[in-house]
């Protein structure tokens, strides 16, 4: 299966790639700092240490989709190693959907050992961990979703443009609550029509954000994490998909 070694093979790039290694030390520092920050803190000292520690998760996690994710394709277009790949029996798609699978495999190597630390540093501060991997694992499906558009836009753009959009695409999908409010403030039926549109389109990846929840003890259902889980791979094989036909399409 020509997928399989093309995965493979990016994920022992990322791995080497030392813009990794540079977000993932900082992550786990900013979590270990968590605790500073808590004692500095006057009560709620284990919320503090809770909602930063999963805030930097988060915060990273998605820095690193979207620093590897912008340049997956391109790099391959710009070393000219694409042409010697697509040469083979491979289909652009293969192609896309192996570098995808690799860098979700190495994005997932980056969130456990983000994880490890901040439960390590839950453990030694004597604080329960609770249901907090339900936060981390909701993340990684919204991470996903993240790197999913970061290839997209890198499969026909450059660099400093996909990142440019990729990360409009995350601020936005995190704020889409206010298309529905800035839809209903506006009278004129077109650009209402616009507005829900944009709405129907863009991510919510409000629908991944379970942090402040968790961290005041209001307990997540079953029903939600399987709906955000469905949503993301949803959601990102859609993306993928439009992906593949613009790849598809692209002359080299």
């Amino acid at each position: 299966m020509e997928i399989l070694p093309i995965a493979l093979n990016t994920f022992r790039e990322a791995v080497r790639d030392r813009v990794l290694y540079l977000i993932l030390a900082f992550a786990v520092v900013m979590i270990l700092a968590s605790t500073v920050l808590g004692m500095l803190t006057v009560g709620g000292e284990e919320k503090i240490i809770e909602d930063f520690g999963l805030a930097m998760i988060a915060l990273f996690g998605t820095a690193a989709a979207l620093f590897i994710g912008i340049g997956l394709v391109f790099k391959e277009i710009d070393r000219r190693t694409v042409f010697t790949l697509l040469a083979k029996p491979i289909r652009r798609g293969q192609f896309l959907l192996g570098k995808f699978l690799g860098l979700a495999l190495t994005l997932a190597v980056n969130l456990v050992v983000m994880a490890a630390a901040f439960f390590l540093l839950l453990a030694v501060r004597g604080l329960p961990a609770g249901g907090l991997w339900v936060a981390i694992w909701l993340t990684y499906f919204e991470i996903l979703l993240v790197t999913a558009v970061a290839v997209l836009f890198s499969s026909f753009s450059t660099p400093v443009l996909s990142a440019l959009l990729a990360s409009t695409v995350y601020v936005v999908g995190h704020l889409t609550w206010s298309l529905k409010l800035l839809e209903e403030m506006i009278e004129s039926p077109a650009a209402r029509a616009t507005i829900r549109m944009v709405y129907l389109i863009l991510p919510n990846l409000e629908h991944f954000n379970v942090r402040g929840d968790l961290v005041h003890g209001v307990p997540v259902s079953w029903g939600h994490i399987g709906f955000a889980t469905l949503y993301g791979l949803g959601y990102t094989t859609l993306i993928l998909l439009a992906a593949t036909a613009i790849f598809e399409r692209r002359d080299f």
